[in-house]
């Protein structure tokens, strides 16, 4: 099978383009990874041409030998479904999960993306307490980003406040919302705080920058990205009339929903405020 003819590209492509439409892509923002399932990389492995080695940055040697597709450095979302060969690239860890190097794609000289590190440690992390997950995908929200700027970049107040603006928010991500702080992108030490949120969470928001998740598939993923990202704008608009909720879903109520959807609501984030001032506990 060739690789474009593969459904699993096929879904990566179409999620790219789905990032796009929804406008969390300007320009070369944000990226997308795939852990390849061994079934589907012996499908399209005759399409393979392997490179020279190259150093991630980092060493995941949990991924040691498996097969990502990424999308790549300074390429745009919106040419992936347009020229996917140029765009996007299938690359191997080495036995070490210390260099990669590219089997297809990036035919013009390209590499992945810049945040490589970033995606590798999290997958890793993720594969570790569930190695059903194999989507990392990082973007450029415009609510989230906004609330960054006024909320308390504190994990709980965070959670709590965008649980509060629908229902299936706490039920979507159960665990919550980790926050980083600002941190120059494409380094280490960002990579490291990101993965220290998601050994236990779906979700880490970067500070003036955007969002990073994880999904067992390419709906999932898109879905929890799209479900956050809706509650902010109702959040960004309701802190456009008040600063102050009137009424809103209290702990109780949240927990209500814990057996009838088998979920384990994050306690942490259900504390009892002291005042209805948005962002404050």
């Amino acid at each position: 099978m060739k690789v474009l003819e593969a459904k699993f590209v096929e879904g990566f492509m179409r999620m790219a383009n789905d990032g796009w439409e929804q406008g969390w892509h300007e320009r070369n923002g944000g990226n997308l990874s795939y852990r390849i399932k061994p079934e589907e990389v012996d499908s399209v492995k005759e399409e393979f041409v392997a490179g020279d080695w190259r150093e991630i940055g980092t060493e995941v040697k949990d991924l040691a030998g498996e097969y990502f597709l990424v999308t790549g450095s300074g390429k745009y979302f919106r040419n992936v479904i347009i020229d996917p060969t140029d765009s996007i690239g299938i690359i191997e860890v080495d036995e070490t999960g210390s260099k990669y190097r590219i089997v297809w794609g990036f035919v013009n000289g390209g590499r992945p993306t810049s945040e490589l590190p970033s995606h590798l440690m999290n997958l890793e992390v993720c594969k570790k307490r569930d190695a059903e997950i194999r989507v990392v995908y990082h973007c450029h929200p415009t609510n989230v980003i906004a609330l960054t700027y006024v909320l308390p970049l504190e994990d709980e107040i965070f959670t709590r406040e965008i649980w509060e603006m629908a229902t299936e928010c706490p039920i979507v991500f159960s665990k919550g919302i980790g926050v980083v702080p600002w941190m120059v992108p494409g380094g280490r030490d960002i990579a490291v705080a990101t993965s220290e949120i998601m050994a236990t969470k779906d979700v880490a928001v970067w500070a003036h920058h955007g969002m990073f998740v994880c999904g067992t598939d390419f709906d999932i993923a898109f879905g929890l990205m799209h479900t956050v990202e809706k509650a902010a704008e109702v959040l960004v608009k309701v802190l456009s009339m008040t600063n102050k909720k009137r009424q809103t879903i209290q702990p109780d109520e949240f927990r209500a929903l814990n057996a009838p959807f088998g979920v384990q609501i994050n306690e942490e984030c259900l504390y009892e405020k002291k005042s209805d001032i948005i962002g404050e506990r």
